[in-house]
C-alpha cells in the first residue's frame, strides 16, 4: 500500500484544505497529516495560530480522508519522514519549501526514492486561511 504524506498548519479547515487532501490521496492509498507545531507554524507565517496544535490536530483526525495525523517535529524533518515512510510527499501550491530543494534533502537523508509531488491550488482566492482570517475572502 502506497503512502502519501502532506504537511501544513491547518489553521481553520476550509474547502481548500479538502481539495489538498483529495488531490494528495490521489497519489496513494494511505494519506498521513503532519500538523505542524505551534511554534513552527509562528516562525513561517509570521503570527501565533489561531487554534492551538492539539485542536488542530484533532480536527484534522476527525476526517474521513485523513488515515493518520501526527504532530509535526521541531527540526530534523527528514527522520520524521524516515519514522512515517512515505512513498510520496505532496507539497501545496503554496508551501514555501520547493520540490528541489525536498528532493535534496530526501537524498542527504538517504530517502531518495520518496517521489514528492507539487500540487494545484483549488481556489487561490477563495480558499486560503490567510485569506479567511483577514476576511478578505470572495464567497
Amino acid at each position: 500500500m502506497k503512502k502519501v504524506l502532506v504537511f501544513g498548519a491547518f489553521d481553520g479547515l476550509h474547502p481548500g484544505h479538502a481539495d489538498f487532501f483529495k488531490q494528495a490521496k490521489k497519489y496513494g492509498d494511505i494519506l498521513i497529516v503532519s500538523v505542524g507545531l505551534d511554534r513552527n507554524v509562528e516562525t513561517i507565517k509570521g503570527k501565533k495560530p489561531l487554534f492551538s496544535q492539539e485542536e488542530r490536530l484533532e480536527l484534522v483526525r476527525g476526517l474521513k480522508i485523513v488515515d493518520a495525523a501526527v504532530l509535526g517535529v521541531k527540526a530534523d524533518y527528514y527522520q520524521a519522514v524516515k519514522k512515517l515512510g512515505p512513498d510520496v510527499i505532496c507539497l501545496g501550491y503554496d508551501q514555501w519549501a520547493s520540490v528541489d530543494d525536498v528532493k535534496a534533502g530526501l537524498k542527504s537523508a538517504g530517502l531518495g526514492k520518496i517521489k514528492v509531488i507539487r500540487l494545484k491550488p483549488y481556489k487561490e482566492t477563495r480558499a486560503k486561511s490567510t485569506h479567511l482570517k483577514n476576511k478578505s475572502v470572495d464567497f
